[in-house]
């Protein structure tokens, strides 16, 4: 498998207006539109004849409304009710876990190319922001540059459009692509629904696990008028290439989405969102893209179309994508959207804490770990315990990872808590929702401290000890100490930023003491030693 990366890329917005419109296009629009019974122009009014549609300067409403008077107009996917989704970063709060869930999740099925466009809408509540965004899902390196060092960077190129109820004319320059309505609030179950008429629009339409069968999956590869195509399940929304998935996917497009949905699943499991029902109605956006093997950026995670580096037979193939290194490699990139920060992602564990999950799901999938295949637990044991150094001081990354590992095969095991990771996990969101005022003072708790903004990872790593003793009712501290959790002193970390790790002996004697007064009992084996 190759390297991947954690990369937050940056979003380039094209054009940002509040409408590509003229007060004239408006006035003639709104004309135009007397033809209809309806705001939202479904349905003409009665005794309108053919000689009154010709009349129509508008050539996108004559048509539209000449298939309307012959009963040939298709309303599906042109026309539809949105609701409100919870913000992925206030969703990113709640979980602590950063601002990685899709931003694009209601799908139109439309495709918008290139020009004007008109667009009805109605049920924009007042004091609500709803937008239209047109993301180029088909963008390249420009030629002769090398896709990885793009000058528009990885992130995702695209064009967005504020929309108001009533018509909205819009302009795509550039490129056009696939259409998303972006609703999304706080309280989204407060907000009523809207209504969007793309008027006569392309039809690229878009695959839903859990109401469509495989023939209708075939149906929407053989029509699309896109070269990528929408999917969604309950907890993955893909976007990938037609003709991709007509490659490795077709007959199997509810195969490849129930697959994606259990890959997520089982990260919710062991991060505890399952027992306490805190699974997000929201997805994770998984999208190709012509710069990277596969990263993790603000948006999802993406991966690489075209060759060198063609990573779509590994993740679009539904037999693939759960066996060996392509199941590591999605849950890999998952995983990074799903890093608690910085309670289990401090200075170090950039490309660490992201593969406890990919062991898990890997593992549950009938898999063998990585570690184990790679002889990881006897390269940790020689390279940090033998040699007395932290376990941040080794610059393999798998090795960092055995400890962390461990933990969740003495308590699945002998440990006799299989639930360990999701309690530790809701541990730490109740430490990040503690009000920064409740009258603490710096140093009095290290969740306190977390919450004020440390940046040093001894902190976090401190409280991940403490946290884990409280937990699992067991005195993990001769564990910890073995892999140099306890290590005194500094290391500077380069992880995705400069870290300094600052441990001194007090803080060590504070937590050793806080745990020694726990009156814990000791684990039943020596958790160093075990291997799955």
């Amino acid at each position: 498998m190759k390297k991947t990366l954690f990369f937050i890329a940056v979003n380039f917005i094209v054009t940002a207006p509040l409408i590509a419109q003229t007060a004239k296009e408006i006035k003639d629009a709104y004309a135009s539109l007397t033809v209809f019974e309806d705001p939202l122009a479904l349905k003409l009014k009665k005794g309108i004849k053919k000689a009154d549609i010709n009349k129509i300067a508008d050539t996108q409403i004559k048509d539209m409304a000449l298939q309307l008077l012959a009963g040939e107009y298709e309303t599906a996917y042109r026309y539809a009710n949105y609701q409100a989704l919870l913000s992925p970063s206030i969703l990113g709060r709640e979980l602590s876990i950063g601002d990685g869930y899709s931003k694009y999740e209601n799908i139109t099925g439309v495709y918008l190319p290139e020009g004007k466009h008109v667009i009805l809408v109605d049920g924009i509540a007042t004091n609500k922001e709803v937008n239209l965004i047109v993301p180029n899902w088909n963008r390249r390196a420009p030629e002769g540059i090398d896709p990885t060092k793009d000058p528009k960077g990885w992130g995702i190129e695209k064009q967005e459009f504020r929309l108001r109820n009533g018509v909205n004319i819009i302009e795509l320059k550039d490129f056009g692509s696939l259409a998303y309505i972006d609703y999304f609030s706080a309280t989204p179950k407060e907000e009523q629904s809207i209504q969007v008429h793309f008027l006569n629009a392309k039809v690229n339409g878009y695959f839903d696990g859990a109401k469509h069968t495989d023939a209708d999956w075939n149906k929407l590869l053989d029509n699309a008028v896109y070269p990528v195509i929408d999917a969604i399940g309950k907890h993955i929304q893909i976007a990938y290439p037609v003709e991709a998935c007509k490659k490795y996917a077709y007959g199997r497009g509810v195969e490849l989405i129930n697959n994606y949905d259990s890959l997520v699943y089982r990260q919710h499991r062991i991060m505890g969102l399952e027992k306490y029902n805190r699974v997000p109605k929201n997805r994770i956006l998984s999208r190709v893209n012509y710069n990277y093997y596969m990263f993790r950026d603000g948006n999802g995670v993406a991966y690489m179309g075209t060759t060198p580096g063609n990573a779509m037979p590994l993740v679009v193939d539904p037999t693939r994508v759960i066996k060996g290194d392509p199941c590591w490699g999605f849950s890999h990139e998952v995983g990074h959207v799903h890093q608690m920060r910085p309670a289990f992602n401090w200075g170090g564990l950039g490309e660490v804490s992201n593969n406890l999950f990919s062991l898990y799901v890997t593992r549950s999938f009938g898999n063998p770990t990585r570690i184990s295949e790679q002889k990881k637990y006897k390269s940790a044991t020689d390279s940090i315990i033998s040699k007395g150094i932290s376990y941040l001081q080794d610059p393999d990354v798998f090795n960092r990872l055995v400890p962390f590992w461990q933990l969740q095969l003495y308590f699945e095991g002998m440990g006799a808590n299989p639930d360990f990771y999701p309690d530790l996990f809701e541990a730490f969101r109740k430490q990040a929702a503690i009000p920064r005022q409740q009258g603490r003072t710096r140093g009095d708790n290290w969740a306190s401290d977390r919450m004020m903004g440390n940046n040093n990872p001894a902190v976090h790593q401190l409280n991940f000890i403490k946290t884990a003793c409280e937990i699992s009712k067991v005195d993990l501290t001769e564990f910890f100490d073995k892999y140099g959790f306890f290590h005194v002193g500094e290391i500077i970390l380069n992880d995705y930023g400069n870290y300094a790790y600052n441990m001194t002996q007090e803080m060590v004697d504070v937590c050793k003491k806080a745990i020694e007064e726990m009156n814990l009992p000791k684990p039943k084996v020596d958790i160093t030693t075990l291997t799955d």
